[in-house]
C-alpha cells in the first residue's frame, strides 16, 4: 500500500498557519501537567469571595432551640401535651402521622446580643459575642433521620449510595494552593456514621481523598500523620530512597498511561515527601504565643482538645488547605451532641467548644483570614421541641434547625429563615442542605451546576440535580 502523501501531524502543522499543531501541542501539555500535579490550583468558574473553608461539626445534632433559634411559645406551653408530626413515624409509615408528644422548654436561658439583637442562649456565651460577625440560617432542612444517613447527605450529599465528600470536590474543582500539604484535612474524624466515606474521594480520583489527622475520641495532642517521619534513615538517605522509587514508578506509568490509580500513588509519594519538611511545623501549636493559646482555651482542662483542633485549624488554614473538617464527637454508640434522655449534657459540649470556636473566629479576623475563610458551624440535624418519649431528652429533627456562617463574603450580622412558633419545621425561606452546599461552592468560585465528574456514563455533582445559591445571605 502507497503511504499516504501527508500525516494528521502534518496536516496540523501546516493548516491555518500551524495553529491546528500549537492548540493540540497544549492541549496535550495541559493533560500532562493534570497528571503530573493533579492537585495543581485550577481556575475557578466565576469570581471567589473566598479560598478556603473550616468546617466546625457538631456530631449528633445541637438543639437549636436551646441555642440559637429562640421560641417564648416553649416556655408558656411547657409540659403540656400536643399533636406534632412525628418525623420517625412519617419515615416508617411513608405518611404523615400526628402524635402525642409533651412540649419541652429550653433548659437556659436566652438574650438578645450585639448590635444585630440576635438571641443566644447562655448555653453559648461566648459564641453569642460574636453575632454580628455571623450569619444565622435558621430554616435548614435535610434528608435522613438516624445519625448514619443524615450525616452522609451532610458530607456527601447522598443518604446510601458511594459519594465523594465535599472536601474531595473542592479539591477536585479547585486544587491546592499549598504544594507541600493536603488541599483537604479532617481534624478528629469519627469512625462512625460514614466513618472515612465523610473524607473519601469515592469515584474521583484517589489523590482527592481528605487527609485524616487523628480520630474522635482520642486526644489530639497524640494525633499526628501516620508514617510522616523515618527516623531510622537519615534525610539524605531517604531523598535517595525516594527519587530510585520514583524512577521505577514513573517507568512502570509508561507502561500504564492513564492509569488514574497509580498517577494518584506517585502524586502522593511526592506530596508526602513534601510534607515531611512542612507538616510538622504547620501542625506544632508550641510556637504559637501564650495570649493565643489562652484564646482558644489550651490549657485549660475541658476547652484544651477542641481549642488544639481550632488553632490547627487556624494555622491549616493559614498554610493553604483548602478544605479543613474540625470534628466534635467521639466514637461511641451516641454521638456527641445526641441527648435523648439527657438534655443537660448539653452543658458539658458547650463548655468544650464555646471559647475554642470564639478564639478562633476572633483569631481569624485579626489576621485579616477571615475575610476569605468561611467559618460554617453545625451538625447534621437539630432536635425536637419536645420531650422524646416523655423523658428528659430531645429526638433529631431534620426538618428544622439552625447552621451559621462567618467571612467569606457571608452577610454579617444577619439571620435567614424561620421554624414555625415551636421550631419543629423550617416554614420561612427554607433552605435545605442541597441549598447550603450550593452556596458555600459559590461563595469558593465553584457553580455547583458545573462541578461534575462522569462517571459510569453520567455526569456526577454534589448536588445531585438539586440545590440553588441562597443569595439573600451573601454580602
Amino acid at each position: 500500500m502507497n503511504a499516504p502523501l501527508f500525516t494528521r501531524r502534518h496536516a496540523l502543522q501546516s493548516l491555518a498557519c500551524g495553529f491546528g499543531s500549537l492548540a493540540f501541542a497544549g492541549m496535550t501539555a495541559q493533560r500532562a501537567q493534570a497528571a503530573a500535579h493533579p492537585l495543581a490550583p485550577r481556575q475557578p468558574h466565576h469570581t471567589p469571595r473566598a479560598k478556603s473553608v473550616i468546617f466546625l461539626f457538631m456530631q449528633g445534632g445541637v438543639s437549636h432551640v436551646d441555642s440559637f433559634d429562640h421560641k417564648p411559645l416553649l416556655d408558656e406551653k411547657d409540659g403540656q401535651l400536643m399533636g406534632f408530626n412525628d418525623a420517625r413515624k412519617i419515615a416508617n409509615s411513608g405518611k404523615r402521622e400526628e402524635s402525642t408528644q409533651r412540649v419541652m422548654k429550653s433548659l437556659w436561658k436566652f438574650a438578645q446580643h450585639g448590635q444585630s439583637g440576635h438571641w443566644g442562649s447562655e448555653l453559648f456565651p461566648e459564641m453569642s459575642r460574636h453575632v454580628d460577625d455571623l450569619t444565622f440560617i435558621h430554616s435548614m432542612h435535610t434528608e435522613g433521620i438516624a445519625h448514619g444517613p443524615a450525616t452522609l447527605f451532610l458530607h456527601c450529599g447522598a443518604t446510601q449510595f458511594i459519594r465523594p465528600s465535599m472536601g474531595s470536590w473542592i479539591s477536585y474543582g479547585l486544587g491546592a494552593e499549598n504544594e507541600n500539604l493536603p488541599a483537604f484535612v479532617s481534624l478528629s474524624p469519627s469512625a462512625g456514621n460514614g466513618g472515612p466515606r465523610n473524607f473519601g474521594n469515592a469515584f474521583l480520583p484517589p489523590v482527592f481523598q481528605g487527609t485524616g489527622i487523628g480520630k474522635a475520641g482520642t486526644p489530639i495532642i497524640e494525633s499526628t500523620i501516620r508514617n510522616l517521619a523515618n527516623p531510622k534513615l537519615s534525610l539524605a538517605e531517604q531523598r535517595r530512597h525516594f527519587d530510585f522509587l520514583q524512577e521505577l514508578n514513573a517507568e512502570q506509568l509508561k507502561k500504564s498511561p492513564g492509569d488514574a490509580e497509580l498517577e494518584a500513588v506517585l502524586a502522593s509519594y511526592e506530596l508526602a515527601w513534601r510534607m515531611q519538611n512542612n507538616a510538622p511545623d504547620t501542625l506544632d501549636l508550641s510556637k504559637e504565643t501564650d495570649a493565643t493559646k489562652k484564646l482558644y482555651g489550651i490549657g485549660e482542662g475541658k476547652t484544651d482538645n477542641f481549642g488544639r483542633q481550632c488553632l490547627m485549624a487556624r494555622r491549616l488554614v493559614e498554610s493553604g488547605v483548602r478544605y479543613i473538617q474540625v470534628t466534635y464527637g467521639d466514637n461511641t454508640a451516641n454521638p456527641a451532641w445526641d441527648q435523648h434522655s439527657n438534655m443537660p449534657k448539653h452543658k458539658d459540649h458547650a463548655l468544650a467548644v464555646d471559647k475554642p470556636i470564639a478564639g478562633l473566629l476572633e483569631d481569624l479576623k485579626a489576621r485579616g483570614l477571615l475575610e476569605d475563610t468561611i467559618v460554617w458551624w453545625g451538625g447534621e440535624f437539630g432536635r425536637t421541641p419536645y420531650a422524646e418519649k416523655n423523658g428528659t431528652g430531645r429526638d433529631h429533627n431534620a426538618g428544622g434547625f439552625t447552621v451559621w456562617l462567618a467571612g467569606g463574603g457571608f452577610k454579617p450580622g444577619t439571620s435567614y429563615g424561620a421554624t414555625d412558633e415551636f421550631g419543629h419545621l423550617a416554614v420561612e425561606n427554607k433552605v435545605h442542605m442541597h441549598d447550603l452546599h450550593a452556596t458555600i461552592l459559590h461563595q469558593l468560585g465553584l457553580d455547583h451546576e458545573k462541578l461534575t465528574y462522569r462517571f459510569d456514563g453520567r455526569d456526577y455533582r454534589l448536588t445531585d440535580v438539586h440545590g440553588h445559591v441562597v443569595k439573600e445571605v451573601l454580602a
